[in-house]
């Protein structure tokens, strides 16, 4: 049965415990150096680079997770950290994570998250056609769609609501940190609402400080009307990553919990 978990504000505190559970103790996991992927339907070359979870080996089957805006994750988000402190003291299971740069490798000051982000189909093409299936074959991860999850903030965020539209035999999970604007939140929220549910498990959260609350709420509502299983957080804080990273455990923990030793 389809449910909503709510928190509100109290960010970081499973963080801040997990990293201290793992001081010292968690084993890192690696991270490649930036890797090109050329896209016939985007028309350019992208760069990511990929997380390994410490003791990773050639036969797993790694749950995956594909962060738009990769960077920023990496740089002010932390999230290295997070996944090492998470997967080594046993909170979450060890996933795959590929980072994914939202600006030219070839000039890094050019982003183009806003070309990219916005329900653009051949962006949605290029993850479908290209990146999972290279990833597939690269890495030791699952091929089953249940073990796929895609995480974005901002306009990051909106893609993957957009990609839960447009590509649900790819992804099961989507989260979205603080989807912008409040204008195309809307027009996402009313596509969702034409739409029967689709099997998804859904992440959203927001600040409550100039972060188009009103409008996440709006959609929020539609989410829980048509079913879907949702995590909904709110947190005392603004569109910056006060807000986003101490939730980066909570995106975590969602899709990807330690499981049971006898399953």
């Amino acid at each position: 049965m389809a449910q909503t978990r709510y928190r509100a504000s109290g960010a970081g505190v499973l963080l801040a415990s997990l990293l201290l559970a793992g001081a010292g103790v968690a084993a890192e996991g690696t991270l490649s150096a930036n890797q090109r992927i050329s896209s016939v339907h985007l028309g350019y070359d992208l760069q990511y680079r990929v997380y390994r979870p410490a003791d990773a080996t050639a036969d797993d089957k790694l749950p995956s997770l594909y962060v738009t805006d990769g960077q920023m994750y990496l740089g002010p988000g932390g999230i290295k950290t997070v996944l090492d402190a998470a997967i080594g003291s046993g909170a979450i299971e060890p996933v795959l994570v590929v980072f994914l740069d939202s600006r030219n490798p070839d000039n890094l000051r050019e982003s183009r998250r806003n070309a990219e982000f916005m329900c653009n189909t051949d962006f949605a093409k290029f993850f479908a056609d290209e990146l999972v299936p290279a990833i597939s074959r690269e890495e030791p991860v699952s091929q089953l769609r249940d073990d796929r999850v895609v995480l974005g903030l901002s306009f990051g965020g909106l893609n993957s609501a957009c990609f839960g539209l447009a590509l649900p035999e790819v992804f099961a999970g989507i989260a979205m940190q603080s989807p912008a604007s409040a204008a195309h939140v809307d027009v996402v929220r009313e596509l969702y609402e034409d739409r029967e549910a689709l099997p998804l498990k859904v992440f959203l959260s927001v600040g409550t400080k100039n972060d188009n609350q009103v409008a996440v709420k709006r959609f929020r509502r539609v989410l829980e009307r048509k079913g879907y299983d949702l995590t909904y957080i709110t947190v005392r804080e603004g569109h910056n990553w006060k807000n986003w990273g101490p939730l980066l455990d909570d995106v975590l923990t969602t899709f990807f919990p330690a499981r049971d030793e006898h399953e």
